[in-house]
């Protein structure tokens, strides 16, 4: 579903004002170690499969359900890649609604399914080599999408806090 009743009652409260929004994101790759975009349709930007947290869910709980919404796969959740946010994640809808994005970015397996989006929010689902992905919305680090051995988590930091 593109927005849920709960994000709907907001934004009839705050308008297209910027919200910080928790969300989760999937890294999910094929057998050729390709890489899963979606394209909504709007726009030049793709995205991987990723979506809101709902109040009351985990985040892999959350992770699990847009997968599933905007892909037609049941995943599971194996590794917590990185937790990104900031005003680098901010990001603008065509209606004119702001969010900055908290983002839970997780690596998954396929666990069963076929591409097929079920919400609509998908027009195009494809796989793309690490090195070929396409241009993207939000300024995740390159890390996260190397087919390499990383660390439990990855954290977005900057110097400057430690100053402060």
């Amino acid at each position: 579903m593109p927005i849920s009743e709960y994000y709907k009652q907001l934004r009839g409260k705050v308008g297209t004002e910027l919200i910080v929004m928790p969300s989760v994101a999937a890294i999910i790759r094929n057998g050729d170690h390709e890489i899963l975009f979606q394209y909504s349709g709007e726009g030049e930007y793709w995205s991987l499969p990723a979506g809101a947290i709902e109040p009351g869910e985990a985040p892999a709980e959350a992770l699990i359900r847009e997968v599933w919404e905007e892909t037609g796969l049941t995943v599971k959740p194996n590794k917590l890649l990185g937790v990104f946010g900031g005003k680098d994640f901010r990001f603008t809808y065509p209606n004119g609604d702001q969010v900055e994005y908290n983002v839970f970015v997780f690596q998954c397996t396929i666990v069963k399914g076929e591409l097929c989006p079920v919400d609509g929010e998908s027009v195009d689902l494809r796989f793309f080599k690490e090195d070929s992905k396409p241009k993207i919305a939000l300024p995740y680090p390159d890390l996260i999408f190397k087919n390499v051995p990383l660390a439990d988590v990855y954290y977005q930091w900057d110097e400057e806090w430690i100053k402060k």
